[in-house]
């Protein structure tokens, strides 16, 4: 079973002649213990291209040491990382499935293979409260590495790595200021797998923009959907392992970057752009079917609950529970099977050079408040012309399909909005909310609308049953209660609390 744990050190780059500091003197440190000595030995797997190290992450096999097993380190912040281990299996260079799958997103179609393999001599020395907790772990390593990428010789280097254990963090600012009044600085490599593949290890990777009101249009674009690309980085391993919510945030970063490049379509360039929506588009309807089945079943769930029992005739609960059950499970195994294609991989290489590369159009580089304020003006006209087409329909009721365009064109609104947001501030962020409030109850109304198309799946299915279709009729019922009542929240809610322009001139 994997360890997962959040590391927190500092890494210090003393000579060869440097004398350990006097570390007892560390403000809260009480004592330090007695040295041990441990040998490590580690075999650092990525790509070819070395797609981990890109991300700052780490995955090796160590052999040696108090800790053997495979450890994967992803980046959490400056200094720390999240550490998950997996123990040794018979094949040294077979990746353990769930670390793969967990790095993925990164690897892609590319196999792991070794780049690096780091021997370290090690001397840890335990820092101790004066209750005799450990607050931290200081090593004195002495390490010779090799890069299996090159021909290269080996490198050796000593270092330095103070790494908490109950102490506070604080510790490592008073460590830095030990260190420094002994002439140590603190280490510029980020790992030893750095130093190890010497100028082979790849650059800080680019930031985005950083948009502002003397800026160009593109820069406010390019920062929204950097920050959508990461959110659906960050929640691709997520989803592989079911976490809490994972297919939501997944689907809602996919639906935010496709939403995106359609507001700011006329800065790009159009083939790029349309690829990019059409692709994102499938990636969510894939991903998405789980997540439109766990809303409905906890839905019905939660009518159930609220029924009188002698209402409740015949297993319904059970019928639910079990039809739902089965399709979110294929949901599941659809989506993963489209996170497992080629042609997601495809979509990820896609992302990744429209952000290294992007191509902008000869508008991109216009004034950022009057540019990017006329796109998002042009969603809140789309948003108004959704609403004036509800004519009414048979009864004068509109039309589900008509109600479910204008939640999309308020969700297009709102995105853009918060794309807006850092040159508009209060503005577009009230814009945001606004729009935000008329998607959430289109969205009731929409789920009402599914939710009774399922009814009736499940009222066919019991037909021959014992009664359960007069349950399943009277949960419609009360379904198509509650979307009538959605629907007119959404026109009080038109009246009153309507997006209201922005203002840039």
């Amino acid at each position: 079973m994997a360890a997962d744990a959040i590391e927190v050190e500092r890494k210090y780059s003393p000579s060869e002649s440097d004398a350990l500091p006097p570390l007892a003197s560390i403000p809260g440190v009480d004592r330090a213990g007695q040295p041990v000595n441990e040998m490590l030995d580690a075999v650092c797997f990525d790509t070819k291209a070395l797609a981990l190290a890109r991300q700052r992450i780490t995955l090796c096999r160590r052999s040696a040491g108090p800790d053997p097993g495979w450890h994967l380190k992803l980046p959490v912040a400056v200094g720390e990382r999240r550490a998950i281990q997996e123990p040794l299996g018979g094949d040294q260079d077979a990746v353990p499935e769930n670390l793969r799958q967990l790095v993925l997103v990164h690897t892609r179609c590319h196999p792991l293979i070794p780049v690096a393999h780091i021997r370290t001599s090690r001397r840890l020395t335990p820092l101790y409260a004066a209750d005799g907790a450990v607050l931290a772990n200081f090593s004195d390593d002495r390490v010779e590495a090799q890069s299996l990428l090159t021909r290269a010789g080996p490198s050796r280097w000593r270092e330095w790595e103070l790494e908490l254990a109950d102490g506070p963090r604080r510790l490592l600012q008073d460590a830095d200021a030990l260190c420094a009044a002994e002439g140590v600085t603190i280490a510029t490599h980020p790992s030893k797998l750095a130093r190890a593949l010497g100028p082979d290890y790849p650059e800080n990777p680019a930031t985005a923009p950083k948009p502002s009101r003397d800026g160009p249009a593109s820069d406010v674009m390019l920062s929204y959907v950097s920050q959508q690309v990461r959110a659906v980085k960050l929640n691709d391993p997520r989803v592989r392992v079911n976490a809490p919510d994972a297919v939501h945030q997944f689907r809602v970063a996919a639906r935010r970057l496709r939403s995106a490049l359609a507001t700011f379509r006329t800065l790009t360039d159009t083939t790029s752009a349309r690829f990019l929506r059409g692709e994102l588009q499938w990636l969510a309807g894939n991903v998405g079917q789980a997540r439109d089945a766990e809303v409905i079943r906890a839905r019905l769930k939660d009518m159930i609950s609220a029924e009188p029992p002698e209402l409740l005739i015949g297993p319904v609960a059970q019928q639910i529970q079990e039809h739902l059950g089965t399709v979110q499970q294929q949901g599941l195994a659809t989506g993963l099977a489209a996170m497992d294609s080629t042609r997601y991989f495809r979509l990820l290489d896609a992302l990744d050079a429209f952000l290294a590369v992007p191509p902008l159009s000869g508008g991109a580089g216009n004034d950022a408040p009057g540019t990017v304020g006329r796109l998002v003006s042009a969603e809140r006209k789309r948003l108004k012309a959704a609403v004036r087409s509800l004519d009414g329909g048979a009864g004068g009721t509109p039309q589900d399909a008509a109600l479910h365009e204008v939640r999309k064109a308020a969700k297009r609104l709102r995105y853009a909005a918060e794309a807006a947001a850092p040159i508009f501030g209060t503005q577009a962020t009230n814009v945001a909310r606004a729009a935000e409030g008329i998607q959430e109850i289109l969205g009731d109304f929409q789920d009402s609308v599914v939710t009774r198309e399922t009814l009736l799946v499940l009222a066919g299915q019991a037909a021959a049953g014992p009664g359960a279709g007069f349950t399943f009729g009277r949960l419609h019922a009360l379904e198509q209660q509650r979307g009538n009542e959605a629907r007119l929240r959404f026109y009080y809610a038109w009246q009153q609390s309507r997006p209201k322009p922005l203002r840039w001139a």
